[in-house]
């Protein structure tokens, strides 16, 4: 599965088409000595009005941008392998930051460089930790010598494939689609060196009804 970039900008989820409604109705004022006379000046008072919103916008849009560039991250998922948490299509926001303050942990569902094609990105779960002694029999995943419960793994999505135990090197992670039967992972390219993964999946906000956090 992939997550795409959306080079910084949201993606129109939906187009709204409305009736064009009528043009609303508003008083004049009679006009005052000076607005009559041709050619008269703007009213001081509008320069300083208007420049109190320019300020207010420019600092929107800073702030806007850096929320994007540096903290949360809107993406595209691209195919089936995290259903049903995730489905093809959906819209994400990853958290590029939170990894910098705390460590990346089992469950977590996270965003990372492809290893055998770093311009492509991917989405799983984690699943093993540094060190973690991992096995699969009959689509059952064992950590350490212990079945791992995963409620986000239906019945109809498990794997009956089994993985020999290996043991997850240092400074990386077993990942793991939630739809085993249909997810390219770490059961086939390996475990992933932490220094490719690059965000977090905290908040879905497309479509509507998968809004929320993402779990």
């Amino acid at each position: 599965m992939r997550a795409r970039k959306s080079n910084l900008q949201l993606e129109a989820a939906i187009r709204i088409i409305g009736k064009r409604m009528p043009e609303p109705t508003i008083s004049v004022d009679p006009p005052t000595e000076s607005s009559a006379k041709p050619g008269g000046a703007t009213p001081s008072h509008a320069w300083p009005v208007l420049s109190v919103w320019l300020r207010d916008l420019v600092i929107s849009l800073a702030i806007s941008a850096f929320i994007i560039v540096f903290l949360y991250q809107p993406v595209k998922v691209e195919g089936t392998s995290m259903m049903p948490s995730l489905d093809d299509q959906e819209r994400i926001f990853v958290n590029k930051f939170v990894y910098r303050l705390e460590a990346i942990r089992r469950g977590d569902i996270v965003v990372f460089r492809y290893p055998r094609d770093p311009s492509k990105s991917f989405i799983k779960r984690v699943i093993g930790l540094a060190g973690d002694r991992i096995r699969i029999d009959a689509g059952e995943v064992f950590v350490n010598g212990e079945a791992l419960e995963e409620d986000y793994v239906p019945r109809a999505y498990a794997d009956q494939r089994p993985y020999s135990e290996i043991v997850v090197p240092p400074n990386s992670y077993f990942l793991l689609g939630d739809h085993r039967s249909m997810s390219n992972d770490s059961r086939d390219f390996g475990p992933v060196n932490e220094s490719y993964i690059y965000g977090k999946a905290v908040f879905g906000y497309w479509p509507v009804d998968k809004v929320g956090r993402v779990r």
